[in-house]
């Protein structure tokens, strides 16, 4: 099963309605991607630090979260200042460092730090199954909620499948190579792997008709109505378009 590291906890983050926090999730990410202002990139940072702090989440959980990112960003920070023209700031032989270059890769880093932040903070904080009633009350179609919470469900399912299959071919004197063996064994692994996961989707689409589902979404959590969520999701919503039009206006 995928973690859940950030799901518990006490925090006003916790504490919002799914739909809210999708929607506040979604707006900011969405004006901080569209941020080319190295300035505004630190204020949309500045931000995603404030609601990591809200929610509470803790520093090296949240390091192991950007750590995948962080070496992403190490290939553009050695590619980029190179390959960019422009003015340049320091040169050795032939390699030439270019501030477009270091400029690019400053505001590259910032908003992807930044909407991995938000989306940690805001979305990584609810459970599958409330991120799954937030997208339904946001009106998503009931096909792409199933969709997501079915797979989050048998991924792991599956891993254990995956799993059970490369150990029976060890027992067999199975050993990876790089030769053609080896690969042919790989894809009868990965096709025996889609024909056992069909067959245990149809088992579990007939165990879910015996149970009466109908292809509707239904959740037994309710969330009244709240001012505070409101109020955030206004800020938010406020923020992000000040930002925007500030950005807007100095161009």
């Amino acid at each position: 099963m995928i973690e859940e590291k950030f799901i518990s906890g006490t925090s006003f983050i916790h504490s919002l309605d799914p739909k809210i926090r999708i929607l506040s999730a979604s707006v900011l990410s969405i004006a901080a991607a569209l941020c080319d202002r190295l300035d505004l990139a630190v204020v949309y940072f500045s931000m995603s630090i404030f609601l990591s702090l809200l929610a509470q989440l803790k520093f090296s959980d949240v390091m192991k979260r950007l750590k995948p990112l962080f070496w992403f960003l190490l290939m553009i920070w050695i590619i980029l200042p190179i390959t960019f023209e422009g003015n340049i700031l320091y040169q050795y032989s032939f390699i030439k460092i270019t501030s477009p270059g270091i400029l690019l890769c400053s505001k590259i880093t910032l908003k992807s730090i930044t909407i991995l932040l938000i989306f940690t903070a805001l979305i990584a904080t609810m459970t599958i199954a409330s991120l799954g009633t937030g997208l339904h009350r946001l009106r998503i179609p009931d096909k792409m909620v199933f969709l997501l919470l079915m797979s989050y469900r048998y991924i792991a399912v599956i891993e254990k499948e995956y799993t059970r299959l490369l150990r029976a071919a060890k027992f067999r004197g199975f050993v990876a190579r790089t030769n053609l063996h080896s690969y042919k064994t790989f894809a009868y692994l990965a096709g025996m792997l889609f024909v056992r996961a069909s067959l245990r989707a149809q088992r579990v689409h007939q165990a879910m008709l015996c149970r009466g589902f109908n292809q509707k979404f239904h959740s037994l959590d309710v969330y009244p109505p709240n001012r505070l969520n409101s109020i955030f999701l206004l800020g938010m919503v406020v923020t992000s378009l000040s930002l925007i039009i500030l950005e807007l206006i100095w161009i």
